[in-house]
C-alpha cells in the first residue's frame, strides 16, 4: 500500500468507527433523555453547560447550538467555575456537564458545588458509574468502545458522540417549541438562511437605479436608459403602470432584423406583459421566479405601480444563491 493509499484507508477507518459509534447512540437512549428534555423544556432559567478540556470544546458547540434552535444556554468551563465563574448559575439554570470518563478533578470539585445550589444536573458521560454519573440527576450515556485515535487516547470518537447527543437534546427542544424557520431567521439574520427567510425585494429594488421609458420614446433613448441605469432593462410605463420590458437582448436582436433601428419607438420591440414581483415579496421568491422563467431581471410593482427592478447578480451579492 502507498502512502496515498495508506492515509485514504486510515480516513475510511476513521469515519466508519466513528460512524459505528453515533449510530450505537440510539440504543443508549433512555427515560433519561426524555427526563432531561422534559425538564430543560419547562425550565424557567437557562441552560448551563460546563466541561474541561476538549469536552469543554464540545460544551462550546452545544451552547451555540441550543441558543440558535431557540434554547437559551451559556458555557461554563469548568476550571473557571471554581475560581469565581460559579456565579454564572442562577437559581432557575438547568446545568450540563460533559465528561467522558465522569471523574476529572475539576468534575469532582465542580458537582458537589452545583448539587448544593440545588440546580438540576445533566450529564453527558460514557461512564454512567463514574463520579458525575452517579451524583447527576440524569445521564446522557455518550459511551463508545473505542477512540479513533489508534492509541485509544486522543478524544476523538468520545467527543463526537458528545456532540451529536447535544445536538439530538437541541432538536428535540426545537420541535417541542415548536421552533419555525422564521424563529430560526430571527438568530441567524446575516446568514443565508437568514436572508432567505426575511430579504423583501423591495430590500434589494430600493437600492438600484429605477430604468424607465415611454411608449413613443426613441430607441436611441432608450439605449442611453439601459446604459446608464446599469441593469441590462428598462421599463416601459404608463402613469406609472408597467406595460412591458425592453432588455439587452430585446435590443441586439432588433438590430440584427432591422436597418434603420433609430425610426422605432420602444412600443416597437418592448415585450408586453413582463414578468414582476411585488415588493413586499421575499427575495427568495424572485429568485424562483427568474430561475422558472430563465430571466435575470424581474420588474417590481408597489401598489400597483412601477417600482423598480431587482437583478439575479442582486440576489447573489446577498447570498441568496
Amino acid at each position: 500500500m502507498n502512502k496515498k493509499e495508506s492515509i485514504i484507508s486510515t480516513a475510511k477507518k476513521t469515519i466508519e468507527m466513528e460512524g459505528q459509534a453515533i449510530s450505537n447512540l440510539t440504543t443508549l437512549l433512555d427515560n433519561d433523555f426524555t427526563e432531561t428534555v422534559e425538564l430543560i423544556y419547562k425550565s424557567k432559567g437557562r441552560v448551563i453547560v460546563t466541561g474541561v478540556g476538549k469536552s469543554a470544546i464540545i460544551a462550546t458547540k452545544i451552547v451555540a447550538t441550543l441558543n440558535s434552535t431557540g434554547t437559551p444556554a451559556v458555557f461554563m468551563h469548568a476550571a473557571d467555575a471554581i475560581h469565581g465563574d460559579l456565579g454564572l448559575i442562577l437559581k432557575d439554570d438547568v446545568v450540563i456537564c460533559l465528561s467522558k470518563s465522569g471523574d476529572t478533578p475539576e468534575i469532582k470539585v465542580l458537582v458537589p458545588l452545583i448539587k448544593n445550589a440545588k440546580n438540576k444536573m445533566i450529564a453527558i458521560t460514557g461512564n454512567r458509574d463514574s463520579f458525575l454519573g452517579k451524583q447527576a440527576d440524569y445521564v446522557l450515556n455518550a459511551y463508545v468502545e473505542k477512540e479513533a485515535c489508534p492509541n485509544n487516547l486522543a478524544p476523538t470518537t468520545s467527543t463526537t458522540a458528545q456532540l451529536v447527543m447535544g445536538d439530538a437534546l437541541a432538536i428535540c427542544l426545537l420541535e417541542l417549541k415548536g421552533f419555525s424557520k422564521k424563529d430560526f431567521a430571527k438568530y441567524h439574520p446575516g446568514g443565508s438562511l437568514g436572508k432567505k427567510l426575511y430579504l423583501r425585494v423591495q430590500d434589494i429594488s430600493s437600492v438600484n437605479m429605477k430604468p424607465q421609458v415611454f411608449l413613443d420614446t426613441s430607441i436611441k433613448e432608450v439605449i442611453i436608459e439601459i446604459s446608464e441605469k446599469m441593469l441590462g432593462v428598462t421599463a416601459v410605463i404608463e402613469n406609472d403602470k408597467i406595460l412591458g420590458i425592453i432588455t439587452d437582448g430585446d435590443l441586439r436582436r432588433m438590430l440584427s432584423k432591422v436597418d434603420n433601428v433609430f425610426a422605432l419607438t420602444a412600443k416597437d420591440i418592448m415585450s408586453s406583459n413582463p414578468r414582476r414581483i411585488e415588493a413586499d415579496a421575499l427575495a427568495v421568491d424572485a429568485l424562483e421566479i427568474m430561475e422558472a422563467n430563465g430571466i435575470s431581471q424581474l420588474l417590481v410593482e408597489e401598489n400597483g405601480k412601477y417600482a423598480g427592478v431587482v437583478h439575479l447578480h442582486d440576489l447573489i451579492k446577498e447570498g441568496i444563491i
